[in-house]
């Protein structure tokens, strides 16, 4: 049977907690930076569980092998549908067997991948609100497209840039979910004003000292006036918005929102 034990700490609790699993060539490269800061010490607390699940481990052969040369001819080697669907299948079966209520259902299945839909906030509060995610890092080429559509995976993209793989991807995607979910941040008010969260991106941030290499903080935060504050903050989501995500900014008028 293939080493699957969750990274410590075990879960000790009769209630699952949010878990994400992560399927991947490199097991060692978890939890990386999901093991520090408030993610990591969440992790600790056993407000969400991790486990990294070698790809190598369900191959057919003494090598381990799990990539073949692609169809059709071209450059690099292929992640092969009989050991990648293995993977997958033993952590879709050993989720619905522990929850016998699931009534064969499982978290969704994600595939990070350049041609994946972009991963968005919203999408992101979706994958928090769940029973967590299973993650499949693909490396070399990329993967059997015929498992994708066999498992009804869903492709995720996080940019528009090449990765030598998903792991990085992963973590960046779980660190995103995991930051949502109640007591990792310590407080339900904390993501309200954050990017992407209505729309728009995040207003600049200032702290002391006043003044610094001659620049200083705007008067209007240091007036204690909290409309005055609220109403700088908006106008200046607005600007940056418009300025730098010309895509973003069309949405949001798009929803008969305008600039004062």
């Amino acid at each position: 049977m293939p080493k699957t034990d969750p990274i410590k700490p075990t879960i000790k609790s009769t209630i699952e907690p949010w878990t994400a699993s992560v399927l991947t060539l490199f097991p060692d490269s978890f939890p990386g930076v999901l093991g520090v800061s408030v993610v990591g010490n969440a992790l600790k607390d056993e407000k969400w569980a991790l486990e990294a699940i070698d790809i190598r481990d369900f191959s057919y052969n003494k090598h381990r092998s799990v990539d073949a040369s692609p169809a059709g001819g071209g450059p690099g080697m292929v992640l092969t549908p009989q050991v990648s669907a293995r993977a997958i299948d033993h952590v879709v079966q050993k989720g619905v067997a522990r929850d016998p209520k699931s009534n064969g259902q499982t978290r969704p299945l994600i595939y990070l991948t350049p041609r994946g839909r972009p991963l968005t906030q919203k999408r992101v509060r979706e994958l928090a609100s769940g029973s967590g995610v299973i993650v499949f890092c693909g490396r070399f080429e990329g993967l059997d497209q015929r498992v994708i559509e066999a498992r009804n995976m869903e492709e995720v993209c996080v940019g528009d840039f090449i990765l030598a793989g998903g792991e990085i991807a992963a973590q960046a995607m779980i660190e995103a979910c995991v930051r949502l979910l109640p007591g990792v941040l310590g407080g339900e008010t904390s993501t309200e004003e954050e990017s992407f969260e209505d729309g728009l991106l995040e207003y600049p941030l200032y702290a002391k000292p006043r003044a610094w290499e001659d620049r200083k903080i705007p008067e209007v935060l240091l007036s204690g006036d909290h409309k005055r504050i609220a109403d700088w903050r908006r106008r200046k989501m607005e600007k940056s918005t418009k300025e730098r995500r010309p895509d973003m900014w069309k949405r949001y008028i798009g929803n008969d929102k305008k600039i004062e």
